[in-house]
């Protein structure tokens, strides 16, 4: 499956913007999507990810309560939908696939390119 994370922009602090990951091919039942960032400078860290199959999620820290994953089974996309957005959320974001339900970067796959998401102050 390939993935293509898209929906990035400029944004205020405080505002909310959607990201959206198209997938092209098939996505088992079994699979996790993810979403993770990387700012400059940084390692690419953890975001959210989601079970495709069944809605069991889990969040970063740093972002629960402000970021919502979900996913459109029939459209083959996955969303990020982030609120509340802070400086330092600013960065490229990326969603990946797994076969793992966990938050661990080395264990997803198919990283499509990622989305800038810039947050002014």
């Amino acid at each position: 499956v390939q993935l293509q994370a898209s929906g990035g922009g400029l944004v205020q602090a405080g505002g909310s913007l959607r990201l959206s990951c198209a997938a092209s091919g098939r996505i088992y039942s079994s699979y996790v999507m993810g979403w993770f960032r990387q700012a400059p400078g940084k390692e690419r860290e953890f975001v959210a990810a989601m079970r495709w199959s069944r809605p069991s999620t889990i969040y970063a820290d740093s972002v629960k309560g402000r970021f919502t994953i979900s996913r459109n089974s029939a459209q083959n996309t996955a969303y990020l939908q982030l609120t509340s957005v802070k400086p330092e959320d600013t960065a490229v974001y990326y969603c990946a696939a797994s076969t793992q339900f966990t938050t661990e970067t080395r264990e997803y796959f198919n990283w499509g390119q990622g989305t800038q998401v810039t947050v002014s102050s």
